[in-house]
């Protein structure tokens, strides 16, 4: 997967926004304000933070070791960086996404998951 499709991807998600918080090529995806993806516009190689339940991140770095990694500059035991355009299927990668920004909307404090659910 590319960064286009993975960009577009992630915008069609409920209450998601770009912002470029840290400098001007760090990019990160947001939902109700909290980070679910980051991505570096300036590495060689397009790889992505996302967050990961623990058991989960450490079995898919099993899998894949050369493709899923601890989070970079991340809390490696929340994190991963995977490694999108080195041969992981787009479904597992969309799944990956998923469960990042589905893991982020559930850790959302009551009120702002309620203000999503109404959106």
């Amino acid at each position: 997967m590319n960064i286009e499709t993975f960009r577009d991807y992630c915008l069609q998600k409920k209450a998601v926004e770009e912002a470029f918080p840290f400098d001007e090529v760090t990019l990160v995806f947001k939902v109700m304000g909290k980070i679910f993806a980051i991505t570096g516009l300036d590495a060689e190689e397009f790889k992505v933070n996302l967050k990961c339940e623990p058991d989960w991140a450490v079995q898919l770095r099993e899998l894949h070791p050369d493709d899923i990694l601890p989070g970079w500059h991340m809390n490696k035991h929340h994190w991963n960086t995977v490694h999108f355009e080195t041969g992981l299927d787009d479904a597992l990668l969309k799944k990956l996404v998923d469960h990042s920004y589905d893991l982020i909307v559930s850790s959302l404090p009551k009120k702002t998951r309620e203000a999503f659910a109404n959106l």
